[in-house]
């Protein structure tokens, strides 16, 4: 499992409706990376969680995430990748 976040979304709680989305360092951790290697990690995860308009943007663009699949949170998107192989 790969979670990552865009680094102003870190220890925040977003609310929207019946909908909360905390993200806590406890899950997303406290690491740094570049985008590219925020890319290399999600391209061979099997499920992901991702928050944050840069990220989730660069997941869209290199076909990682379709933009229909991307939910918004009090403004801030979200997406979550499975994989499921057989």
């Amino acid at each position: 499992m790969v979670s990552i976040c865009d680094r102003e979304c870190l220890g925040k709680t977003f609310r929207e409706g019946k909908l909360i989305l905390k993200v806590n360092s406890q899950f997303y951790g406290e690491k740094l990376v570049s985008i590219e290697k925020a890319l290399s990690e999600l391209k061979r995860a099997t499920i992901a969680n991702i928050v944050g308009a840069d990220i989730v943007n660069e997941c869209i663009k290199s076909g990682l995430v379709h933009e229909n699949g991307v939910i918004h949170i009090d403004g801030i998107p979200h997406a979550q990748i499975i994989l499921i192989k057989r």
